[in-house]
């Protein structure tokens, strides 16, 4: 029986099933309720879906019956609506009461509060959302072949439990027969590779469009395991998101235009201001990657009356406004948004230091949401914890990634490496880089100390004996066949793994450039000397470091033992 679990987000939400054959998480792909990936946005959108619904006039009375499996082969598909991006298109042609943009914040508050209208009956938040399970599930069914009968939902720790049984109900009401639930905060830490077993604290940082949500858990055996739930030792939240930041570069864009909106009628101001929050939106985006874009928006053929107007009022410039990174890095910085991190992870600290626990204490801090992705952003987290603490490069699916895990019984409960490490040498014949994996992704740790043995030979540069041994450890980073991955450098700055710009589809961030000396060689290596110099054992120690012995075959002394070099992801 296949295990399916939803991130059932405010804005988006992300479905993943179990791959029993490959052992592994797989995202669910539905295009046709998926986001569309537009020109100019450089992030992946195809496992996104809008949680929005609009509402068909259609009765109820086939969802009611698809309930019961053995009526499902006589009945029509029972459409009730349209939901994700279909249902963004159709409200985009003719605004309706029937469109409900999003339902999760009512449905955790008041399941039963009024969010759409069908003719003259209203409709509450607890109807939209069995709507949209309902829906979401015949997409499921298509891509399985079967109606899902495990369903996982990843939940906010501060839920109450009113929410997860309305959440139940629905799932049971829709055909559902086993619904489980995983705190989010668990199902990022699965999602990103740490055991649920491990109960040292972990912090989520979690920056999605409207909110930024801080909390500081201890995963334990018997609770993480067994029912996916965490204790939560200290949370900070913040009605902060990218959506403030959309906001902010309309402004910035407005006021450089000239655009003045009075005079103008409220359904045409209405879809001009949603329309330059997509395009401020995109430009954000583009600036995550790129040095420079631009902010033009065009008003479709069917609105070009709309251009008419503006131009009768003087009209704004029409020529695009050019903005880069470091635009929006003094915008956010003057709106305050890095202030407001820095203050927000002071005050998980403060209340860290109620339960005893230091900073140096927390063992992982986990990046999740979009928001993270902000330009300075990860550099503001890393500079308080320390590069070798922050996992950030899955920030968009590490929770439904974690919900499917538990959804099949936990089965991944040891830690493991995400990432290839290998060591970085010089191929004097096609006199380039090469790069020798030493640790591959999916290595669980830890390992025994010679987990991997290495013999090497000096390279002398310069044709001048060495009496130092230096090896460059490096992250490789690769774009995974379903989703992408980041990566930040040693700058701070953000990349795609698998850029095509790298080459070989991969890339290359070296750990420990500034320090990369291993030994000192007494009597210093001679360049006429080609035969192995140097025995290196690699391990993973249970704190995940990587550690070296280095001994020196000429001599046989052991220049370090177990040494730890870097840390590994």
């Amino acid at each position: 029986m296949t295990s399916w679990a939803i991130d059932l987000g405010t804005s988006n939400t992300a479905v993943a099933r179990w791959d029993d054959q490959n052992n592994e998480p797989r995202m669910g792909h539905f295009p046709d309720i998926a986001r569309d990936a537009e020109e100019g946005r450089d992030l992946e959108v195809r496992y996104s879906i809008p949680s929005a619904v609009y509402l068909s006039e259609r009765d109820s009375w086939a969802r009611n019956l698809y309930r019961y499996k053995w009526l499902r082969r006589w009945l029509p598909t029972p459409y009730q609506a349209l939901i994700g991006r279909a249902a963004l298109d159709e409200n985009a042609r003719s605004s309706s009461a029937q469109f409900v943009p999003t339902f999760k914040s009512a449905l955790m508050r008041d399941s039963y509060r009024t969010l759409g209208r069908v003719r003259r009956r209203t409709v509450g938040a607890r109807v939209v959302a069995t709507t949209f399970l309902f829906e979401l599930m015949h997409f499921m069914k298509k891509k399985d072949g079967k109606w899902p009968r495990r369903l996982v939902f990843g939940t906010p720790v501060d839920s109450f439990e009113p929410y997860r049984a309305v959440l139940k109900e629905i799932a049971r009401e829709v055909g559902v027969r086993k619904v489980g639930f995983v705190d989010e905060p668990v199902a990022a830490a699965l999602g990103y590779g740490l055991s649920i077993r491990d109960d040292r604290p972990v912090l989520v940082v979690d920056f999605g469009a409207g909110t930024l949500d801080l909390a500081l858990i201890r995963m334990t055996k018997q609770k993480s395991e067994k029912i996916g739930a965490c204790e939560v030792l200290a949370k900070e939240g913040l009605v902060l998101g990218g959506n403030h930041v959309d906001a902010w570069l309309f402004e910035k864009f407005a006021a450089e235009k000239g655009f003045e909106l009075q005079g103008i009628n409220e359904m045409v101001a209405q879809w001009w201001y949603n329309a330059m929050l997509g395009e401020a939106c995109r430009v954000k985006e583009r600036l995550f990657f790129e040095e420079e874009t631009f902010f033009s928006l065009e008003p479709p053929e069917q609105l070009r009356s709309f251009d008419k107007i503006l131009q009768m009022q003087g009209g704004p410039r029409r020529d695009p406004v050019t903005v880069n990174r470091q635009d929006l890095i003094d915008l956010l910085d003057e709106k305050g948004l890095y202030a407001a991190i820095k203050d927000a992870l002071r005050a998980i600290e403060r209340q860290a230091t109620r339960h005893g626990i230091a900073n140096k204490d927390i063992g992982e801090v986990l990046m999740v949401g979009g928001s993270t992705l902000l330009p300075q952003v990860y550099s503001v987290v890393e500079k308080h914890f320390g590069r070798d603490r922050v996992r950030a490069w899955q920030p968009f699916f590490a929770v439904a990634y974690g919900a499917s895990v538990f959804s099949d019984g936990g089965r991944r409960t040891s830690d493991f490496i995400t990432h290839d490490y290998a060591i970085q040498t010089f191929d004097a014949k096609a006199k380039k880089k090469a790069y020798h994996v030493i640790v591959p992704a999916g290595t669980h740790f830890p390992t025994p100390k010679d987990f991997n043995k290495q013999f090497f030979v000096p390279t002398c540069a310069g044709g001048e004996p060495e009496d130092l041994f230096r090896l460059v450890i490096c992250e490789l980073g690769r774009h995974r066949q379903e989703v992408e991955e980041f990566v930040w450098d040693a700058q701070g700055k953000l990349h795609k793994a698998g850029d095509d710009s790298e080459e070989g589809g991969r890339l290359v961030i070296p750990l420990n450039e500034q320090d990369p000396t291993l030994g000192r060689l007494n009597p210093p290596h001679q360049p006429q000397d080609r035969k192995a110099r140097l025995e290196i054992a690699f391990g993973i120690n249970e704190d995940r470091w990587l550690i070296a012995t280095v001994t020196d075959i000429k001599t046989n002394k052991v220049l370090m033992k177990e040494r730890a070099v870097v840390r590994l992801k």
